[in-house]
């Protein structure tokens, strides 16, 4: 696939909470020629037994290593691959000291930094981080271009409906001046994202992360984008779209089928994940993206 960036998900339930499993893995996925390498969100998880009819894909039990300290580890012992977030819980973090930690990561990275960011669904984890989870759309939408403020500018002044900042500053500034944000759209329950969603990311994402199987959803989902973008005075070529291929789906045929079909949707990226196939050890999904890179090579 020359012309898609193909990237890895980094297996956060599974990997162990070894460091040097996640060193391995890591530096395996860069030896192979991966781009790029994701990872998923969540600082903390419920105990489902306290809250009635739980419907999150992920608990208590779920391993999840912190992006952004992940990524400064991994900044030290990698030296190619891109470091994304898909996605960043944006709106329950707050916005001024996402900034911070997305420019250091970035600086540290030599510019290898992409933020996804997302709204989320866990109600759980917004009240134990003490921000509201009513509003937390609304938020976002104001923390995407506050962040783009911090990231260009070595003084910010803004007044907006939900934060404050008097005369204020990130110092040291990212290589990427702005780091690239791109958006979730969709989720594992409702992976066709609404009209209000997609007008967002078109007026707000430098690219998008698709969680629906290539096919007629998907092909009407990137037409109503592609009409949004249009609206906003911004064409195709201004947003990348990065779908996954999932391990557990199918065999290697059906892998290169579905990166074919994302490809003619007009995908720029895709990655492979491997949680949720069985995989028992690190060595089970180093040896699981070597198979993939081999197939799509």
């Amino acid at each position: 696939m020359p012309d898609m960036k193909i990237g890895v998900v980094f297996p956060q339930t599974e990997i162990s909470a070894d460091p040097a499993a996640v060193r391995d893995y890591v530096q395996a996925a860069e030896g192979l020629g991966y781009s790029h390498l994701l990872a998923y969100d969540h600082v903390l998880g419920a105990d489902t037994t306290q809250h009635a009819n739980w419907q999150g894909s992920y608990t208590l039990e779920s391993m999840f290593h912190e992006p952004f300290v992940l990524f400064g580890y991994l900044a030290g012992i990698t030296t190619t691959l891109e470091m994304v977030t898909a996605v960043l819980i944006l709106s329950q973090r707050q916005t001024a000291l996402v900034a911070k930690q997305a420019a250091e990561v970035d600086l540290l990275t030599g510019g290898r930094l992409r933020l996804g960011v997302g709204v989320g669904w866990n109600h759980v984890e917004y009240e134990a981080l003490g921000q509201e989870f009513g509003n937390r759309g609304r938020r976002y939408a104001e923390q995407i271009p506050l962040l783009r403020e911090f990231w260009t500018n070595d003084m910010v002044d803004f007044a907006g409906e939900h934060h404050r900042v008097d005369h204020a500053g990130v110092c040291p500034q990212p290589v990427q001046r702005p780091i690239p944000i791109w958006m979730g759209a969709g989720a594992r329950a409702n992976p066709v994202p609404s009209d209000r969603v997609l007008r967002r990311v078109a007026r707000l994402a430098d690219g998008w992360f698709p969680q629906m199987q290539p096919g007629d959803d998907a092909k009407a989902t990137v037409e109503r984008l592609q009409q949004f973008l249009a609206e906003e005075g911004r064409g195709d070529a201004a947003i990348g779209m990065e779908p996954r291929v999932n391990l557990a789906d199918g065999d290697p045929e059906f892998w290169q089928f579905q990166a074919r079909a994302w490809q003619e949707l007009g995908a720029t990226h895709i990655s492979l994940n491997t949680m949720r196939a069985g995989l028992t050890s690190p060595q089970d999904h180093i040896d699981a993206i070597q198979q993939f890179k081999e197939v799509m090579d």
